[in-house]
């Protein structure tokens, strides 16, 4: 019963019934990233003679999590998905990932009062303001 009233309301967190039926009508699966996103193409042109393309992602909805390939067959930079023609990959590209600032798996530096642990002591390169001084 709480998934149906998530699927109702929760967008955030992967697709809304409305969005599931508006994908059974005129959108076609075209396919599944390796980060478990799904991708869909509308069946018929209907905007500017283009066809519209769009993502479902599973779980959290951030777009930082659509790979570089994806995000270019999203926005008609490639006219074929990368499950048909993937991109060529130099040797020193590494694999893609999500952007976590803002979460709560975000690097954040020692002292931070976000995470728990003391500052270092400040060194001698460090000189306080004096308001009494001129």
């Amino acid at each position: 019963m709480f998934k149906f009233i998530k699927r109702l309301f929760a967008w955030w967190d992967g697709a809304t019934l409305g969005t599931l039926v508006t994908l059974l009508r005129g959108y076609v699966f075209v396919a599944q990233d390796d980060c478990g996103n799904r991708y869909f193409e509308e069946k018929r042109a209907s905007f500017n003679g283009r066809k519209r393309r769009f993502v479902v992602y599973k779980g959290y909805a951030d777009a930082s999590r659509v790979p570089a390939e994806w995000h270019g067959w999203l926005h008609h930079t490639f006219e074929h998905p990368p499950s048909e023609e993937p991109l060529f990959r130099q040797e020193w590209e590494k694999d893609h990932q999500p952007n976590l600032t803002g979460t709560i798996w975000a690097w954040r530096r020692k002292g931070s009062l976000a995470s728990p642990g003391e500052r270092d002591a400040a060194t001698g390169d460090y000189e306080a303001w004096d308001p009494n001084q001129g």
